[in-house]
């Protein structure tokens, strides 16, 4: 394997009731709160009162920012950063899923800089500091609860582009399992997707001698897997919730990804398509990571013959290694597609009369893949597949 530093500081509060921790936690931070939230759902769940409550007895002074969408957008971020500007905020605290904490965390960087934050978004410019923030969970996905990393999508310019910094991993994460009960089971299904492609991205790579790195991914894989057709039918089942919701954190705080980099090529597809149309992203993501697959499955047989086999229990007696591989990419479709999840772009109706807008944007920053280097070709080809 490669060589690697690892370190995460954001302390993960996990566990039924673990909302009272709130009172010990904010009030490190200062007496100025942003709170951060989406389209009202916890409104109607009963979190908002008890994140209030909770706030109250710390003598916080609370400032709101609600509507984040769930491809958050620049000019949400703007909203922000100017509150936070005008009102002298200390402590940004978001309550909802990975849309609501990527906003925050644009906007907890972008408080701290005299320019725009798409700045920050498109790498022009780099953070030498941010308001500190923490976060409430209300759904299992992205992980950005216990990572850095953060998407954006500037919605005048059709462009979305993930970013990162060491200055934008969340003081504190809340995860209570209860608090995902309300999640319908579009968005559940959505979420598990989410954070089986992370997964995904951190397994395929070239680096060598990685078994138990290995070994955590498929497990990962397995686990989700093995609870999601379940949890479909049972929304409100706590140790199912639970499980998942755990699962969804460890698929991206980095512990998977160490001494090695994974590809990320299909998130970057992702972006422009959702960029263009505004889909939800795990619903691209379904559409386009197979196709990914199937276009880039010579490039290591091996690896995905073995994700076939451990994973998806292909027999590989007497079977040509890029037949098992081919067999495993074929099993992941059908898994995603008995929970509920979409399998064309045309599910979206998205036709053929802007793939070349699409292959434009995710071409950008040029050639991209860390797994295979994809060009303008490759990702046209790609995306006709997925049609």
């Amino acid at each position: 394997m490669d060589k690697f530093t690892y370190q995460n500081p954001t302390k993960l509060i996990f566990g039924k009731g673990q909302i009272d921790q709130l009172k010990t936690e904010v009030p490190k931070y200062g007496q100025k709160v942003l709170l951060v939230y989406g389209g009202g759902s916890i409104k109607r769940s009963g979190l908002y009162d008890q994140v209030i409550a909770a706030l109250d007895e710390t003598n916080s002074q609370v400032y709101e920012l609600a509507g984040v969408e769930p491809n958050p957008r620049l000019s949400t971020v703007h909203r922000g950063v100017e509150i936070c500007k005008n009102e002298g905020i200390d402590f940004l605290l978001a309550v909802g899923g990975g849309s609501v904490i990527d906003c925050t965390k644009a906007i907890a960087a972008g408080a701290k800089y005299d320019g725009d934050a798409w700045d920050i978004v498109t790498r022009k410019h780099f953070p030498e500091t941010a308001l500190p923030f923490g976060t409430v969970l209300t759904l299992a996905a992205t992980g950005s609860e216990m990572n850095s990393g953060s998407v954006i999508t500037n919605w005048e310019t059709k462009e979305k582009y993930g970013w990162g910094s060491a200055l934008t991993f969340p003081q504190f994460s809340i995860l209570d399992p209860v608090n995902t009960f309300t999640v319908p089971q579009d968005q559940t299904v959505y979420g598990m997707v989410d954070m089986m492609t992370h997964v995904f991205e951190q397994y395929f790579h070239h680096t060598t001698n990685t078994p138990l790195q290995d070994r955590f991914c498929e497990s990962v894989l397995t686990t989700v897997m093995e609870a999601a057709p379940k949890l479909i039918e049972d929304l409100e089942n706590y140790e199912l919730r639970e499980t998942i919701l755990y699962s969804g954190t460890i698929a991206l705080n980095g512990s998977l990804q160490m001494g090695y980099r994974g590809d990320w090529a299909s998130h970057n597809i992702e972006h422009a398509v959702s960029a263009v149309y505004d889909i939800p992203h795990a619903g691209g993501l379904a559409i386009i990571f197979p196709n990914w697959m199937k276009h880039t499955v010579d490039e290591n047989i091996g690896r995905f013959k073995q994700l076939a086999v451990r994973v998806f229990n292909v027999e590989a007696k007497g079977k040509e290694d890029r037949d098992v591989a081919l067999e495993g990419i074929e099993k992941l479709s059908e898994f995603w597609s008995s929970i509920g999840a979409p399998s064309r772009l045309s599910d979206y109706n998205i036709d053929d009369e802007n793939l070349e807008l699409i292959a434009d944007k995710a071409m950008s920053n040029g050639e991209f893949g860390n797994f295979k280097k994809l060009n303008k070709n490759d990702v046209l080809t790609i995306l006709r597949a997925s049609l």
